[in-house]
């Protein structure tokens, strides 16, 4: 499990006039939520927040969260962005609660290399790069590892035969690809246009009518 460390402070202003202004300042408008309590507005230091997400996957990693001097272990749920600039406008923050698992996305990595692509020159194609899985919090993997060594062309690895840790449930349908080897695309030579090599046509003219021919006197 990874965690991090982030800072936040407590707001009541609400709205997006006391949005746009704290986005001035340097700072992002926040909310914290749970079950277990109400939710509660925050503002975060944009740099930091940048600094963090900069080198965390901010789906699996566990954030203590300080607000005015108390820590909540959290979450980030969702990330708002501006839609053409893709600034971050606003984070949405869950608590976590001992005991109560949460589903997260967990990004697959594939290891090794096929051996339908090392020897028989195939494809691999990945089809599913993170997988939706129900855990808890304690116990949230990194990623998820998928050794594709032995899978040869023609042949996929679906979600039914990943290996998970322990108290990891998959939620995505067992019957979902994970990869794919398929074989290498023939390569089709150009063919050269035919060259004619008869005879150039005959150019007809059309013969020029006797009654045409002047007559002389």
């Amino acid at each position: 499990m990874a965690t991090a460390n982030l800072s936040a402070a407590a707001r009541t202003a609400t709205g997006k006039g006391v949005a746009r202004s704290l986005r001035r300042e340097g700072r992002l408008p926040a909310v914290i939520y749970g079950h277990a309590r109400e939710s509660q507005s925050l503002s975060l230091d944009a740099r930091e927040l940048g600094r963090l997400l900069g080198h965390i996957n901010a789906e699996t990693t566990v954030i203590e969260l300080a607000v005015d001097g108390s820590t909540t272990r959290t979450l980030i749920r969702d990330i708002q962005r501006h839609p053409l600039s893709r600034a971050i406008i606003h984070v949405d923050f869950q608590e976590l609660v001992a005991g109560e698992k949460v589903v997260v996305k967990i990004p697959v990595v594939l290891t090794g290399t096929a051996v339908g692509v090392r020897l028989n020159g195939g494809i691999m194609t990945q089809i599913l790069q993170e997988l939706e899985c129900r855990v808890d919090p304690t116990n949230i993997p990194n990623r998820i590892e998928v050794d594709i060594t032995d899978v040869t062309i023609g042949h996929s690895i679906h979600v039914s035969e990943v290996k998970v840790p322990e108290g990891v449930e998959v939620l995505d349908d067992e019957s979902g690809t994970i990869m794919i080897v398929s074989a290498p695309k023939e390569e089709v030579a150009a063919v050269p246009a035919e060259v004619a090599t008869g005879p150039e046509p005959e150019l007809i003219r059309k013969p020029k009518p006797e009654d045409e021919t002047p007559e002389k006197k």
